[in-house]
């Protein structure tokens, strides 16, 4: 048997091979998040995959809404474009803020609900005062079954993120209505920096926080991008492809 020192030792080369192996599958991940039936389906190394359990790369994040205590910016894969995680680990769990996306496709306007979603509208803030989303395009959008627009993504891919990933927040009570803004992910408690926004009540499963709501000319917006349709590059599964029409956020504003 060994001494104390070597096991310390073994044990801290094999939390690093595992932390490693996390940052490479993170890496990898594209964060596609939604598809159009029941469950959890991403495009991983180019494969379809139905996620059916918990993800190993949840261990040590936020808790969940309800039972959370401070909000926690974990580093996980690489940062699609240089920013930093939010600053504030402990945001207010009261009050809205205000969104306004200034797109090619016209305006669409969010209200953040920060009692909600705090740890979430605290990231999304934070991304949107470091000029994240500016000049990116939304890569996805499903226009049968699950209506969404999916955006976020400064590659335009579906892979990309902002370098750190956070919890969910949501209950069994979550639901997603017509005008829901709603994070995306790769399974469970790995936000990051996409997210989807609702033009058609989506029967989806509790998995995803819902952190906001879109106002009335937002979701004209996203109805007139929906009427060009799309490419069809995610059909059949997850579903949808890249919008016919091109929606690039030239600018991101937010105000409380």
């Amino acid at each position: 048997m060994g001494t104390n020192q070597q096991r310390r030792e073994a044990a801290k080369r094999k939390l690093e091979r595992q932390l490693a192996r996390r940052a490479e599958r993170a890496k990898r991940r594209k964060i596609i998040g939604i598809g159009v039936a029941a469950g959890v389906v991403i495009i991983a190394a180019g494969l379809v995959v139905v996620l059916t359990g918990q993800d190993d790369d949840s261990e040590g994040a936020a808790t969940a809404q309800g039972g959370r205590d401070s909000c926690q910016y974990q580093k996980g894969g690489e940062a699609a474009k240089d920013v930093d995680p939010p600053k504030d680990t402990d945001p207010p769990a009261q009050g809205t803020v205000d969104a306004h996306i200034d797109s090619s496709a016209g305006p669409i306007d969010l209200t953040l609900d920060r009692k909600q979603a705090p740890c979430t509208v605290n990231s999304f803030v934070s991304l949107a005062e470091q000029g994240y989303f500016n000049d990116t395009t939304c890569h996805r959008i499903s226009t049968e079954g699950l209506k969404m627009l999916q955006c976020g993504d400064p590659t335009g891919t579906g892979s990309g993120g902002p370098g750190y990933t956070f919890a969910d927040e949501v209950d069994q009570n979550t639901t997603y209505p017509r005008g829901t803004v709603a994070m995306a992910n790769s399974g469970p408690n790995t936000n990051g920096s996409q997210f989807f926004l609702v033009f058609g009540d989506a029967q989806l499963p509790p998995q995803y926080t819902a952190f906001g709501t879109i106002s009335e000319k937002g979701l004209q917006t996203i109805d007139d991008i929906a009427k060009a349709g799309h490419d069809g590059s995610l059909d059949p599964s997850p579903g949808g492809g890249k919008p016919n029409k091109e929606v690039r956020f030239r600018e991101v504003s937010v105000s409380a």
